[in-house]
């Protein structure tokens, strides 16, 4: 995937996890650790690596707003997005 696809994919992420914060039965909290890493799709000055971790960290975040448990297939999306996450993570 090219940066750019990376950046638009990002953005719509972002834009599904505002959809969420809006609804009062969302705990919020999920998303810390997306916040917490400070890469936002306008960042276009960081690197492609920082972004897919960004989004694997949301996507992790954006199933388990949706999951059930573990074991419905948004939590199984949730474990792998994580997996996902740590492996880019040690890329950056």
């Amino acid at each position: 995937m090219h940066k750019d696809e990376l950046l638009e994919l990002h953005e719509q992420m972002v834009t599904i996890m505002e959809h969420f914060r809006n609804h009062e039965t969302v705990d919020g909290s999920l998303f810390d650790p997306y916040d917490e890493l400070d890469v936002d799709p306008s960042h276009v000055h960081k690197s492609k690596s920082e972004h897919k971790h960004a989004v694997f960290v949301l996507g992790n975040a954006l199933a388990n707003v949706m999951s059930e448990d573990e074991f419905s297939p948004a939590g199984r999306v949730g474990k792998r997005m994580k997996e996902l996450a740590d492996d880019a993570e040690s890329k950056i």
